[in-house]
């Protein structure tokens, strides 16, 4: 795999700021969702009788069409899709003033009834809740169920919502759609309905497996991210969710997707457990040539650890991120470690392949030492791991590292990248496995990188790395060695050692960047000139 490093100046000072704007959607989604993820899910009354009709004061016309639904299947959102492409996008509906202006206090008063939940007093072991429109959430999105080939809308009454005041009730009543939706299973107990998947604001979304909490997020589609034009937010502006019967334990969604240069229909089929999956088809539709367009992005936040980035201020706290690492696993079987960075400017980092077999953003520590924080249980945090399902073609994994000061922002982007983009008139179908793992869910039983440290090479000014590589208990260091490379600069020792508190070895490498201000570090550990370990990777930056 070869890696490059794309440089950065001010002009893309425009990219950034948009792209805090939506991490705040993405931080809010965590917030909410982490208020309501341990709810238990009250029996309602069937989806047709309360969801899918329309109210008593309705007309009739309206009744019989609610109850007799369309015909629906997946194809139905492809043809969609690819229509909406042959014209301009139009404007998205927004939410009334009054919804939007609300601040994030009064909007956590608004929380969706328990005993109107999608299919809570059904055999089926899902139910769906649903998210009221306002604050950030202003863009207004459609929902609609699935039995028997046939979809229904789900309508908004004026008891949908607990809301903090009538006026509220009857404006949500009235916008008759909702903010995104959420899905309950008993992923963590037999008798308990958790919340273990979010779709909430563009195209965001996430999801936990059992025993963990709410942590990076996923998103449909990334368009022109940290492009001094702007990045651009697709959105899901329609869902359609399949009924399970009452033996499965998967669940099936559909996702409309609309943006100024983009449409596409997704299907997500979830798998609630230890580890939760989701299995994702997406058919995109150009409106216009795309240069820069990002296949299955993952967003994270990353502030600090005390090995390798350590905390500008004071911080009792000896890490505070939501993942430690990018993976790769290339098209070559090269399994690749980078770890991330708060870096000073936003750096943006590309590894290029053909046909990846993976790639991801990793929580590898998970012990509550490693953090120390009894609030945000970063220890818990899912790693999520992208698995290709068909031909994704040449191409580089980018990495975008935006600097940040508050963990409340997400400042970590990663992405597939198509070689040539997209062109318009043309579709484009990828598919691929999520994983939302405790750590990479690939190689298992092969040596993994479990740390890495910087620092200054003892009685010297060389700077110096330190990589511990763990599940090596019989090997010996004489049969090893270490292929060790810079970009700036030379390398001017590697030394590797038993370390006995892991099973594995230590390699430590000394370097002299000379002028250099900005140096890629490859470190590669070798047995019989074949590795034997996942290659090091590491932007080092002079301070």
């Amino acid at each position: 795999m070869k890696s490059f490093l794309i440089s950065v100046s001010h002009v893309r000072s425009q990219s950034f700021l948009l792209f805090k704007g939506s991490v705040l959607i993405s931080l809010f989604i965590n917030a909410i969702s982490y208020g309501h993820a341990s709810e238990t899910v009250v029996v309602s009354e069937s989806v047709q009788q309360d969801q899918v009709l329309k109210s008593e004061e309705s007309q009739s016309g309206q009744q019989d069409s609610a109850l007799k639904g369309y015909a629906f299947s997946p194809q139905t959102v492809i043809d969609l899709a690819k229509k909406l492409a042959q014209s301009p996008m139009q404007p998205v509906e927004k939410a009334p003033k009054a919804l939007i202006d609300m601040d994030y206090s009064m909007y956590r008063k608004i929380n969706f009834q328990q005993n109107q939940a999608v299919w809570g007093n059904t055999p089926t072991k899902f139910s769906v809740q649903l998210f009221a429109p306002g604050f950030l959430f202003k863009d207004l999105v459609t929902i609609d169920v699935v039995e028997n080939g046939r979809a229904f809308p789900l309508n908004v009454s004026a008891d949908s919502f607990t809301t903090p005041n009538q006026e509220i009730s009857e404006l949500i009543s009235q916008v008759g759609k909702y903010a995104g939706l959420r899905l309950h299973y008993p992923i963590n107990r037999a008798d308990h309905n958790d919340e273990f998947v979010v779709f909430q604001g563009a195209s965001y979304f996430r999801a936990v497996s059992k025993g963990q909490s709410y942590g990076l997020s996923a998103r449909g589609l990334a368009v022109n991210v940290a492009q001094p034009k702007g990045e651009e937010f697709p959105m899901f502006k329609q869902f359609w969710i399949e009924r399970p019967s009452s033996s499965q334990d998967a669940i099936v969604v559909h996702a409309l997707l609309d943006s100024k240069s983009v449409a596409g229909a997704y299907r997500f089929g979830i798998y609630p457990g230890k580890p939760t999956r989701i299995d994702v088809k997406a058919t995109l539709f150009p409106r216009v040539d795309l240069k820069h367009v990002g296949i299955a992005p993952l967003t994270s936040m990353f502030m600090h650890n005390s090995s390798l980035d350590a905390s500008d201020f004071p911080d009792y706290r000896p890490a505070v991120h939501d993942s430690d690492g990018l993976q790769i696993l290339t098209g070559k079987d090269e399994m690749i470690w980078r770890p991330l960075n708060n870096p000073k400017t936003l750096e943006v980092s590309a590894f290029s392949d053909d046909y990846p077999k993976g790639f991801g953003l990793i929580q590898r520590h998970r012990n509550f030492e490693d953090y120390q924080d009894l609030e945000a249980n970063y220890h818990t945090r899912p790693s999520a791991w992208i698995k290709p399902l068909n031909d994704w073609g040449q191409g580089h994994v980018e990495l975008v590292e935006i600097p940040s000061d508050s963990e409340t922002n997400d400042n970590i982007v990663a992405f597939w990248q198509p070689k040539e983009g997209f062109k318009k008139d043309q579709s484009y179908t990828y598919q691929y496995l999520m994983t939302w793992s405790n750590n990479t869910p690939v190689s298992m039983d092969l040596p993994r990188i479990v740390r890495s440290a910087k620092g200054v090479k003892l009685f010297t000014d060389s700077p110096e790395v330190v990589i511990d590589f763990n599940k090596m208990p019989d090997v010996s260091v004489e049969d090893l060695t270490v292929d060790a490379s810079i970009s700036q600069g030379k390398i001017l020792e590697a030394l590797i050692v038993k370390n006995p508190h892991n099973n594995g070895v230590r390699v430590y490498v000394t370097f002299d960047p000379q002028d250099a201000d900005l140096a890629e570090l490859r470190v590669q550990l070798k047995q019989d000139e074949v590795a034997i370990a996942p290659t090091w990777l590491y932007r080092w930056m002079k301070e």
